[in-house]
């Protein structure tokens, strides 16, 4: 049952986004923002938790996931560093992530070799 649960979250998620992209006119890198922000305020007011227990990987895999761990990152930091954890913990918590995709995206340039849009 939690994989079904995390298909179907996920894919309704995916398919919230594809309307959003279809029927209005939202820019790609806006609905991927509004992911993050929807993550972070759902972490906010306590409902990421429960909701990421119940969907599994269909609640964390398309960046709702990456909202919730910036916010996560910042409570905690702030809570440890005080007014500087604002600017620490954000960058902290999603490090792994981000070094991740940053090595990917190089070693894909490597073999795909890239080219500008004309």
């Amino acid at each position: 049952m939690e994989y079904f649960n995390a298909f179907w979250v996920g894919g309704l998620i995916c398919a919230l986004c594809q309307i959003l992209l279809d029927r209005t006119k939202m820019l790609p890198g806006r609905i991927m923002v509004t992911l993050v922000c929807t993550g972070a305020v759902l972490s906010f007011m306590g409902l990421y938790d429960p909701f990421a227990e119940y969907a599994g990987a269909g609640a964390s895999v398309p960046l709702l996931g990456f909202g919730h761990l910036l916010f996560q990152g910042v409570k905690d930091a702030v809570k440890e560093s005080g007014f500087l954890g604002l600017f620490q913990g954000g960058l902290k918590a999603g490090a792994v992530g981000t070094s991740a995709a940053l090595i990917f995206a190089y070693l894909a340039s490597w073999i795909f070799q890239p080219k500008m849009k004309k």
